[in-house]
């Protein structure tokens, strides 16, 4: 029997109203009618974590009560989302005043609404940023897609959340079936390379514990980038899952069909979810994931083994933090 997952990412739609550069999600949207609605997931198991994302998880008229069941599920549930609709985030917060958000911002203003196609991208999804800082919800932040066209923009955008005392996550150029997305590239290796270093150093010199592990998560990024092999192994499919809109079970959101892409199972099937869990789909899903050459280095896939390997991961942390002491 596969072990019990701890975290979950619903996929809850493809629609955007966003016009990124980097994903295609806004190309290939979703039927609402044909959307996993809210009860549909309460076949999900007790977990420690769920991501609500998209697409634009706020363009979903029922997101409260996709949110309402996920709170049965985990304690802990943080949206990704564009920002761009202030309003409903800000009542949603209301309702659920320990939610997470996280808004995706590429960059300062003109990089940001080039690369995410509005030219009121930036101003809206900082706006609500400052709202939900006035209202006083401490799970907010910033999630940055790094590329060859926003890494200059990489310390201004933490320095700018540091003053507002937001989390700071961020990512790399990945292509997938989630992002519908298969030519993404990154070119400018070492000028991006040499700016997630200098936000390691950063991070490493702050306080808390929390940012001396996401220097290390951008360690691996470093890693990543360099075409290098994954610096933990990947348990995607066995630590977590993604649902996407039509209730397929995937282990992660970068699988490509050139390499490969096969579902767990679907929570509309009518089977239990342990039943799909341990299906032998999803045994063979787990087969695939051992042998795959993607070596993907993303937040909801590398959170859990990086807990699971803290073996591995404290030593890092403990001598770069000391190496920052010095410096």
């Amino acid at each position: 029997m596969g072990k019990a997952p701890t975290d979950v990412s619903v996929i809850t739609t493809y629609r955007c109203q966003m016009r990124c550069k980097m994903c295609g999600i806004w190309e290939n949207p979703t039927d609402p009618e044909k959307e996993i609605k809210a009860k549909e997931l309460e076949i999900l198991p007790k977990l420690k974590f769920a991501n609500v994302t998209g697409g634009e998880p706020f363009l979903r008229d029922d997101l409260e009560d996709i949110v309402e069941v996920l709170y049965t599920k985990a304690p802990r549930i943080v949206i990704s989302t564009s920002g761009y609709w202030t309003e409903k985030t800000v009542k949603l917060a209301e309702r659920f005043p320990n939610i997470g958000i996280r808004v995706s911002i590429e960059g300062m203003e003109q990089t940001n609404n080039f690369l995410r196609g509005r030219e009121d991208g930036y101003e809206r999804g900082l706006r609500t940023l400052k709202l939900l800082h006035e209202m006083k919800v401490k799970d907010i932040g910033f999630g940055m897609t790094l590329s060859d066209h926003n890494s200059n923009d990489l310390i201004p955008l933490y320095e700018l959340g540091r003053t507002m005392n937001l989390e700071f996550a961020t990512a790399a150029f990945h292509n997938g079936y989630y992002f519908h997305k298969f030519d993404n590239q990154i070119s400018n290796k070492d000028e991006l390379c040499k700016n997630i270093d200098e936000l390691i150093n950063r991070l490493l010199k702050e306080k808390e514990p929390k940012s001396w592990f996401r220097a290390y998560f951008n360690y691996g990024l470093i890693n990543y980038i360099n075409g290098n092999k994954r610096l933990l192994p990947c348990e995607a499919g066995t630590a977590n899952f993604f649902i996407d809109p039509y209730g397929e079970v995937y282990p992660c959101n970068a699988l490509e069909e050139k390499y490969w892409k096969k579902s767990m199972g679907n929570i509309r099937s009518g089977k239990s979810f342990s039943d799909i869990w341990n299906s032998a789909e999803a045994c063979e899903v787990r087969e695939c994931v051992k042998n795959c050459p993607k070596n993907c280095w993303m937040m909801g896939t590398v959170a859990p083994v990086m807990k699971k390997n803290l073996h591995k991961v404290v030593p890092w942390v403990v001598r770069r933090k000391m190496g920052s002491l010095v410096k």
